[in-house]
């Protein structure tokens, strides 16, 4: 069917002259139109060579002569008619017929445009010639003055394009037929079979031309009663007789006289099968009523409603014209619905082919459209339904090859047309699959909405289209920007892309999808994510690290994401389930769960380096003040600087959720600074550790033993003091005292310098992108934990360890190796209080100032306790007198006095504070020896009740010294060195006088 608007000549390119213009003219806007852009006709191909003007001619015999033989009321018009003579009719200008010649409605607007809501010449512009035949052109002999057709007659024959000399030729033979026709209707005569017999040679200007017309009109026959019947052919010998008989011609040329044996046997042949009955009781004969046959002749007599001289408007004398149109249904067959139906087509065609920008077209053939289906809801023919499935099959498949990638067909300048073929599409695909589908009749309609399923079809299919062009563009870009400095990955490119898309899809196209799918705008975006998911997934899958290209994708992906699902909210806001649907459809991308789960992995291989640092750095740290000024440790200062580079280096990563994952680093860093700690500390010992083991319980004698073991202990002290000094001097290992003093500095460093660190991690938090006033208001997830508990901790051993290995092991020769050994006098405090002094310089030099304080206090309770355990546990080798009390009352001040250091040193209350276990038990020894029995027995009975009357039991030590405590009595008792204490330990407890 395409080549029948291809090449199907409508009129002269001026419908006034009088010559037919070639086949193949047609306005410019049609001739720019492409073949391929109108689908094949489907009203079905003829099955034998009739050019275009043949038919042309045949449809115009058939229109003359259903309109001469109409019945005896004459045609009326809108307005008063007149008839006219033509000058160059054979008759001599003798009056035409009246019903071919009444004259054309020319000013009323047309109702039949108006109903397809085509635009009338009255809408046109007061300057506007377009008028049926006003163009400029000229017939010959006019002498160049504007002719115009003045009856339907001559507009038909105009548009059809057929000359004045054959028109004159067609009119002068059906007045021969209907003089020897009289009585007779014209749908019982055989056309061609008639104008056989009444035109001859003479009546053609040539011999050519003649021979051309008796070909066509046996074509004609053949067509009409053997190829395209509309009785089907049985087996009978009139139909191989005339098959015979119009080959034979068609070598042969045959003679047509009304009395010749060859025309009287084509006459018999011809209607015996023109005049076979089709159940219908009628006389007409069945030679042009058969399809495709029928469809053609009458597909070109509509095209006539067309202006020649503008493809795309009709002419305005269409309602009368039309009128006489019909009048062809009689011997075509056509019925109502057909014409519906070939009218769409027609005017679906017309709108292809006059390059798809009258909407004029485009509405008139929706709008006939909708009158094709109701006929379809009311049809049982099987025929019709048939050449209306493929019409609409034709009319839906073109629609859908632009719906289907709708982003490529339409754009702002041509959007206006897109509603208009998405109506026709969706009209098409109703009757389609409500009307003519056996199988959606067996369903429930309510089950299936069919424009709704199309609309949902042809989004998803543009938008994947649309996807895959956008991200070969994504491709060509990312190619083009190798060699710029930070190109963007080509995920991160589309993310964009389809973003806009997106926006473009809203704004352009779901306003227009609205009218048949309320979420249109939902489905397309839903469609775009899974689009885009199916790539971000697959990158997602092959992420290994934290990469700049991996978080701008990411981060692009993110913010695709939140734009299409907000698109799909606000647009399913009046939906029944709120638009959950559609939600459903998109599975999130999760890319803000993968970027943490990525700064996660950055982080903790971070802190695992981190703790690989520490275990070796640590090993090789001799803790040396004199490499630091600051007296505290290298791999201090390197990890706090490390700790400020990593922090630095989070908040640099461009990542939206700093906040929420600063926790995780800040834990992170938290552990691997305590696991520093922990190692700095660790080795260093405790109070414990360098506590001496008290010996067991003895009692005293007196006698010159004492002397004896006094001197073997003062041999060896002048050894253990110098091994003493040079270790506090030179600090031969990494436990020495200056050691630990740079411990206990580095972890007051490590300590003190968080509270910076958190300050810098707030200011961070300000210039975050993502940062809200809660993030940095409050400190959960800011503020280390772990390492400043762990710092406090840890300077808390440390200096109660290096107190306690300072008093009991580096100065133990001094205290419990020489304290009152023997006789007081001789042995007093001051050489341990001379060595003590030496060590607190060297510490008070040493250690920061913030800490200086609790070291000293903590080596003075390590003095006291000490003073306490040579006095309390100092073994058989001591014993003491009530006199040698005023000795250790002047030896404990003057430890107090080294710490008060005469206002310099300690606070007083704080020497008094630990001074109170030692002036609560030193009045012990100045107390007398049967009152100290006395005290003693009552505080064990009232302590153990009436089970200790028989026997006194051995109180336990606690170690915890105090003048009501039992054990601390019983100590003093054990080294007073008298007979009344030996006798009573003698008898109650059986204590030994030696170990």
């Amino acid at each position: 069917m395409a080549h029948l608007f291809r090449e199907l000549s409508l009129g002269h390119s001026k419908r006034e002259t009088a010559t037919p213009p070639p086949a193949n003219s047609r306005s410019s806007s049609m001739a720019s139109v492409t073949p391929s852009d109108l689908p094949p006709s489907p009203l079905g191909q003829l099955a034998v060579q009739l050019s275009e003007s043949d038919l042309r001619l045949t449809a115009y015999e058939i229109f003359v002569a259903s309109n001469r033989s109409a019945t005896g009321k004459p045609l009326s018009s809108a307005v008063s008619s007149v008839s006219v003579s033509n000058p160059d009719s054979p008759n001599g200008g003798s009056p035409a017929s009246p019903a071919i010649q009444r004259s054309l409605t020319a000013t009323a607007a047309s109702k039949m445009k108006k109903a397809l809501g085509m635009k009338s010449l009255s809408s046109l512009s007061p300057g506007s010639t377009k008028s049926p035949g006003s163009g400029p052109g000229s017939a010959p002999g006019s002498g160049g003055k504007s002719k115009r057709p003045t009856t339907v007659g001559e507009l038909m024959r105009i548009q059809i394009g057929v000359s004045e000399t054959v028109d004159s030729r067609v009119r002068r033979a059906f007045l021969r037929i209907t003089a020897s026709q009289v009585g007779r209707k014209i749908e019982s005569v055989v056309l061609p079979l008639e104008l056989l017999q009444q035109l001859k040679s003479s009546d053609f200007t040539d011999q050519q031309e003649y021979d051309a017309w008796l070909k066509r009109s046996l074509k004609v026959l053949e067509a009409g009663l053997l190829l395209h019947p509309r009785v089907p052919l049985d087996k009978t010998n009139s139909s191989q007789r005339l098959r015979q008989i119009i080959h034979g011609a068609l070598d042969r040329p045959m003679e047509t006289g009304r009395n010749n044996e060859q025309m009287q046997s084509l006459r018999s042949a011809v209607m015996s099968l023109a005049t076979r009955s089709d159940g219908s009781f009628s006389d007409s004969c069945h030679w042009a009523d058969g399809s495709p046959f029928n469809l053609r002749l009458y597909v070109l007599l509509l095209e006539a409603c067309f202006d020649s001289n503008d493809d795309a408007s009709m002419v305005e004398e269409v309602d009368e014209l039309m009128e006489h149109i019909k009048k062809t249904w009689v011997i075509l067959g056509i019925n109502q619905m057909l014409h519906n139906l070939c009218f769409t087509w027609l005017l679906f065609s017309r709108y292809v082919v006059t390059g798809q920008v009258e909407m004029d077209l485009l509405h008139a053939c929706d709008s006939q459209l909708a009158e094709v289906a109701k006929d379809a809801k009311t049809t049982k023919d099987p025929e019709y339904s048939q050449v209306l499935s493929a019409t609409l099959s034709a009319i839906l498949g073109w629609a859908e090859k632009r719906l289907l990638a709708y982003h490529d067909t339409f754009g702002r300048s041509n959007v206006g047309t897109m509603e208009g073929i998405v109506s026709l599409g969706v009209s098409a695909a109703r009757i389609l699959v409500e009307d003519i589908s056996n199988e959606y009749r067996r369903r429930r309609k309510g089950d299936v909405d069919v424009a709704r399923t199309r609309i949902e079809t042809y989004i998803r299919s543009s938008l994947r289209t649309a996807f895959a062009q956008r991200m070969e563009k994504a491709d060509s870009s990312r190619r083009a920007s190798r060699n710029q400095k930070n190109p963007l990955p080509v995920l991160a490119i589309l993310a964009k892309d389809i973003g806009e898309l997106a926006v473009q899809e809203k704004r352009m196209f779901s306003p227009i999808w609205k009218r048949w799918h309320p979420f249109a705008a939902g489905v397309a975006v839903a469609t775009l994510h899974v689009c885009y998911g199916n790539e971000i997934k697959q990158f997602i899958s092959g992420i290994s690290e934290l990469t700049p290209d991996a978080v701008q994708i990411l981060r692009a992906a993110d913010k695709l994401e939140k734009d299409l699902v907000q698109i799909a909210v606000e647009d399913s806001v009046d939906s029944d389930d709120g638009g959950k649907a559609i939600i459903r459809e998109m599975p999130p991308f999760e890319a803000e769960t993968v970027i943490a789960n990525l700064v996660k992995d950055w982080i903790k291989a971070r802190i695992d380096r981190l703790k690989e640092w520490v275990d070796r750095n640590l090993q090789q740290e001799n803790w040396n003040p004199l490499e630091n000024q600051e007296g505290y440790a290298q791999s201090a200062a390197e990890g706090l600087r490390i700790t400020d580079e990593i922090l630095e280096a989070f908040f640099q990563l461009p990542i939206p959720m700093h906040p929420a994952v600063l926790p995780d680093l800040i834990i992170g860093l938290d552990k691997y600074l305590q696991y520093y700690v922990s190692k700095a500390k660790s080795g260093c010992g405790s109070r414990t550790t360098y506590m001496p083991t008290m010996p067991a319980l003895t009692r005293c004698t007196t006698g010159s033993k004492f002397q004896g073991v006094w001197k073997k202990k003062e041999k060896a002290l002048p050894s253990q003091k110098r091994n003493s000094q040079a270790s506090i001097v030179n600090g031969e290992n990494s436990f020495g005292v200056t050691q630990i003093c740079v411990r206990i500095n580095s972890l007051h460093k490590i300590r003190s310098e968080l509270d910076v660190v958190e300050k810098r991690v707030i200011t961070h938090l300000r210039n975050c992108e993502s940062a809200h006033t809660d993030d940095f208001s409050n400190g959960l997830g800011k503020k280390f934990e772990l390492t400043p508990a762990a710092c406090i901790e840890g300077v808390q051993q440390l200096s109660e360890s290096l107190a306690y290995k300072v008093v009991f092991h580096d100065l133990s020769h001094a205290l419990w190796d020489g304290l009152y050994i023997g006789d007081l006098s001789s042995s007093r405090i001051e050489p341990f209080l001379k060595e003590l002094e030496q060590n607190l310089t060297v510490i008070a030099e040493t250690v920061h100032e913030r800490v200086r304080t609790r070291i000293i206090t903590d080596i003075m309770r390590a003095s006291f306790d000490g003073f306490l355990l040579v006095l309390l546990a100092g073994g058989p080798s001591r014993a003491f007198t009530i006199q040698d009390s005023q000795i250790m009352e002047e030896d404990f001040k003057s430890m107090k006095d080294l710490f008060w250091a005469n206002g310099d040193g300690l606070a007083m209350d704080l020497i008094d504070k630990f001074s109170t276990t030692a002036r609560g038990v030193l009045p012990l020894f100045s107390t007398d020896t049967d009152s100290l029995i006395e005290r003693f027995k009552g505080m064990t009975l009232e302590a153990y009740g009436s089970s200790a009357k028989s026997r006194l039991p051995l109180p336990p030590t606690s170690g915890q010294w105090n003048g009501m405590e039992p054990n601390t009595l019983l100590r003093v008792l054990c080294y007073r060195n008298d007979e009344s204490a030996t006798r009573f330990l003698k008898k109650t407890y059986n204590l030994p006088k030696k170990l």
